[in-house]
């Protein structure tokens, strides 16, 4: 009697697990208060905007506002912490076959598209953050934590040899730089050049001295 055949069953792929439904709700309330914090940003300043004004215009107690933000300068970098997480996935969508340099710069179109027709949005939270001194070094770091986030994708797909974390983390601060450089020239000139196009240069700039 012939032996019969056995086929293991198919391996399932787990799902990512979903945001709870206290998480989603934290969530939009973060949201929705940034959007409130922004608004009044706009219209009085960082400095000049308190965290009672940011509270009330929420309907929020002051500490109810503390529930989700630890302090006035998290709104503001949160932003850019979202920021960085979105550039991640745009990197990991680019094609397999693009060059690193060319995936960075398309990744950076979360930045630099976000509101073509209006930039003055973007504008402002640029210069948001420029004027708040107590921001800055935050800034530093956040900006910093973005090559954290960035560099496992470059160096995979730089390969992964030993080499590889090294050029992708240079790879990545050089492309880093390159955007404050195009966010700096856009701020100063008020956005006269499309923030897009300055990047284009700065980043061409890098390209043509390593080809």
């Amino acid at each position: 009697m012939a032996e019969t055949s056995k086929t293991s069953p198919a391996r399932a792929t787990p799902r990512p697990a979903q945001p709870s439904l206290r998480e989603r709700t934290r969530a939009a309330m973060r949201a929705e208060v940034s959007d409130v914090a922004f608004r009044l940003f706009a219209q009085q300043g960082y400095d000049n905007t308190t965290v009672e004004q940011i509270a009330a215009e929420a309907g929020l107690s002051r500490t109810t506002f503390f529930r989700y933000f630890g302090t006035k300068e998290e709104v503001v970098l949160g932003k850019l912490g979202e920021v960085g997480h979105q550039i991640a996935a745009a990197l990991t969508a680019r094609p397999a076959h693009e060059r690193p340099w060319d995936s960075l710069r398309r990744a950076f179109d979360v930045i630099t598209q976000t509101d073509p027709d209006q930039p003055e949005q973007t504008l402002n939270f640029i210069r948001l953050l420029n004027d708040a001194c107590a921001l800055m070094t935050h800034q530093w770091q956040r900006t910093q934590g973005w090559q954290s986030i960035l560099v496992p994708e470059i160096s995979h797909r730089l390969g992964n040899d030993p080499a590889s974390e090294l050029r992708a983390r240079a790879l990545a601060a050089s492309a880093i730089a390159c955007l404050n450089a195009a966010i700096d020239t856009w701020t100063i000139s008020d956005g006269k050049t499309p923030l897009s196009a300055l990047l284009d240069q700065a980043m061409s700039t890098l390209s043509e001295l390593t080809a």
